[in-house]
C-alpha cells in the first residue's frame, strides 16, 4: 500500500514549497514516525536556504536524511520530533527525536531515532540537534571549575552552550550579543548579559557563536593571556579577516575549530547516539524553553522561511507544528 507524506523542499535559493512524497514500504528493522514539531534555526538553515553553501562543503554539510544537493532542489533539516507509529513493539507510541527534514510522516531505520524522555515535553526535544552541538563543544573545549568564560553570540548555539554553563560549579558565564533583547533570553537561561562594548574582559575562554568577523574580533579582545576562543560559527561562503598582527602572538591566543560532524576526540568512548541521548537528558531543563521563540504550522512553513533568513522574524529557534 502506499502512503503519502507531505514535505518542505528548497526549489532553489530563497523560494521552496510544500512537495506529496510517497513514502517507502517499511521493512523489519525501520519505523514509521508520524512528526509532530520540527524546529528551524536561523543559523545553517537559513544559510542553506539563501544558497549560501560553497561547493567545496556540499558533501560535508549533507544532512543525514537530505535529499537533492545544494543549492538546491533540496530536503534539508535535521530538527524533528514525533510520534512512532510503526516499527519494533518497544518504540511503538514513544515520542522520538530524529535528525529528519520537515515531512509529515517517515520512515527511517529504527537506530536512527532517539526516545525523548519522558520528563521532556515534545516541542523542547526539537533542540536537541543544537544542544548536542554544545555538548561537543564543552566536550572540545574542556571548562574548568571557576572560569571565567563568555560566550559571543546570542543565537541557537550560543545561547545552548551558555546554558549548559550556567550548571558548572564556580564557572562565571557572560553571553554577549549586539541585540539587547537577548538580555532577557540571558536572564532565562541564569547567564549575566552584556552588549558587546560592555563585555568583561581577561576571560579564560570565549565561545564563538556569532558568524560575524566583529565577533570573533572582539571574541579574541575579551581573552586573558594563553586565552582560547572556540570557534563554533560556520560562515559558508564569507570571508573572515581577523587581526592577528596585534596582540595575538604576543599574549598567545588560541583559535579553535569545533564542529558537531565529529564527536571530540576528548571523549573517544563515546559515540554520536550516546552524545545525542545526553542532550535530550539536559533537555529536562525547562530554562531550554526560552531558545523557542516562535512557532508556525507545517503549511506556512514556505512563507515563514523567507522571513527566518532575511530577520523579518526575530527568531533563535521557530517551531513547526503538524496537525
Amino acid at each position: 500500500m502506499k502512503r503519502t507524506a507531505h514535505a518542505f523542499w528548497l526549489d532553489r535559493p530563497g523560494q521552496g514549497a510544500l512537495r506529496a512524497v510517497q513514502l517507502p514500504q517499511p521493512g523489519a528493522d525501520d519505523v514509521v514516525v508520524r512528526a509532530l514539531y520540527s524546529g528551524v534555526s536561523r543559523g545553517t538553515e537559513t544559510l542553506v536556504f539563501r544558497g549560501g553553501v560553497p561547493a567545496s562543503q556540499h558533501a560535508a554539510m549533507r544532512a543525514p536524511f537530505q535529499e537533492g544537493e545544494f543549492p538546491g532542489p533540496v530536503k534539508y533539516g535535521y530538527l524533528s520530533v514525533g510520534t512512532v507509529e510503526e516499527g519494533p513493539a518497544a518504540l511503538v507510541g514513544r515520542t522520538v527525536f530524529c535528525l529528519y527534514p520537515h515531512q509529515t510522516r517517515y520512515v527511517v531505520p529504527a537506530a536512527a531515532v532517539t526516545v525523548v524522555p519522558d520528563d521532556v515535553p515534545a516541542a523542547r526535544a526539537v533542540l536537541a540537534g543544537t544542544v548536542e552541538t554544545a555538548v561537543n563543544a564543552l566536550w572540545d573545549a574542556a571548562p574548568l571549575i571557576g572560569d571565567r568564560i563568555t560566550v559571543v553570540g546570542g543565537g541557537m548555539v550560543g545561547c545552548s552552550v551558555a546554558a549548559l554553563l550556567a550548571r558548572f560549579p564556580g564557572v562565571r558565564v557572560q553571553l554577549v550579543d549586539a541585540d539587547p533583547a537577548r538580555a532577557a533570553v540571558a536572564a532565562a537561561l541564569g547567564v549575566d548579559f552584556a552588549l558587546p562594548a560592555d563585555a568583561l574582559g581577561e576571560r579564560d575562554l570565549v565561545v564563538h557563536a556569532s558568524a560575524t568577523e566583529q565577533g570573533l574580533a572582539r571574541a579574541l579582545e575579551l581573552l586573558t593571556p594563553e586565552g582560547t576562543v572556540l570557534e563554533l560559527s560556520w560562515y559558508g561562503d564569507r570571508k573572515v579577516s581577523l587581526p592577528l598582527g596585534e596582540a595575538f602572538h604576543s599574549r598567545r591566543l588560541v583559535i579553535r575549530g569545533s564542529q558537531v560532524g565529529t564527536v571530540s576526540p576528548a571523549r573517544p568512548g563515546r559515540s554520536y547516539a550516546d552524545r545525542l541521548a545526553l542532550a535530550l537528558e539536559l533537555l529536562a531543563d525547562p530554562a531550554l524553553d526560552a531558545l523557542i521563540t516562535g512557532e508556525s504550522a507545517f503549511e506556512e512553513l514556505p512563507e515563514v522561511l523567507p522571513k527566518l533568513a532575511d530577520g523579518a522574524i526575530a527568531a533563535l529557534c521557530h517551531l513547526i507544528r503538524y496537525s
